[in-house]
């Protein structure tokens, strides 16, 4: 029996949890699993477009650590899972108007569209939902 969908709402700015919804979402969406991340409050301003490592990641000494071992982006953990496996990533429509962006302020290539909580959530009944 195949797991059903995952749904991640991504709503921190804070590394570790960036990273570890990195992780889960591209092994899900490369283990054939449908996957989908909503990205949401000040998460939204790790995404802005020609950021530096440096300066997209604030977290604590578990941070430092990632950034001095040259643990994988989690920019290109979400990259990777939209390229290798079933991945939607959508950028909260609130938060963009928030900050006064588009689409085009973020990352290339990463964001499938903007898009409401409701949708969202309405979709995840049909699977599991973590929040991070």
């Amino acid at each position: 029996m195949s797991a059903g969908p995952l749904f991640v709402v991504l709503a921190s700015p804070e590394h570790e949890k960036v990273q570890l919804a990195g992780m889960m979402a591209s092994v899900a969406a490369v283990s054939e699993r449908p996957t989908q991340l909503f990205v949401s409050m000040a998460a939204i301003m790790i995404f802005e477009k020609g950021l530096s490592a440096e300066a997209r990641y604030k977290g604590g000494a578990f941070s430092a650590a990632m950034l001095e071992k040259g643990a994988p982006d989690a920019i290109e953990l979400f990259a990777q899972g939209k390229i290798l496996g079933d991945l939607k990533i959508i950028a909260c429509s609130m938060a963009l108007a928030i900050q006064e962006w588009s689409l085009d302020d973020l990352e290339d290539g990463l964001f499938d569209e903007a898009g409401g909580l409701t949708k969202f959530l309405s979709d995840a009944e049909a699977g599991e939902l973590i929040v991070l």
